[in-house]
């Protein structure tokens, strides 16, 4: 699992022969947590948009951390729920004849429809690359 400390990351997916945006991330917020819960390779690739500082979290920390406050566990699930939400509503969207778009925070933090190609510089997460 990822903490971004600093900076904004994009995470995008290969839909279809296209990169679709699934989200632009700030800091405070953070990306790859399925791969560490459910020990899964990265579905997506995690891309800094300009200059990042992101913090990994390997599973050992995380268990420690969640032991030290429970609530750590809550918070992450309640931000997965919400991500789980808007991709329901967005798919929804598309199935309607709507193009697939997820809410994505601009840089004063409200959400806006966002998609698209945008070129970016900073490290990438591969997909199919395990965690650890």
């Amino acid at each position: 699992m990822f903490v971004i400390q600093a900076g904004q990351v994009e995470v995008v997916e290969q839909h279809r022969g296209k990169e679709v945006r699934l989200a632009v991330l700030s800091a405070g917020e953070f990306f790859g947590e399925m791969a560490l819960v459910e020990r899964q390779v990265r579905s997506a690739t995690a891309r800094a948009l300009g200059e990042a500082r992101v913090l990994t979290v390997d599973n050992r920390t995380f268990q420690r951390r969640v032991r030290e406050d429970p609530s750590l566990a809550y918070r992450i699930l309640q931000t997965m729920s919400h991500r789980v939400q808007e991709l329901n509503n967005a798919v929804g969207e598309a199935q309607t004849g709507g193009a697939l778009y997820l809410a994505v925070p601009d840089d004063a933090g409200d959400a806006s429809r966002a998609g698209g190609d945008d070129r970016c510089a900073g490290a990438t997460a591969e997909p199919g690359v395990p965690t650890r």
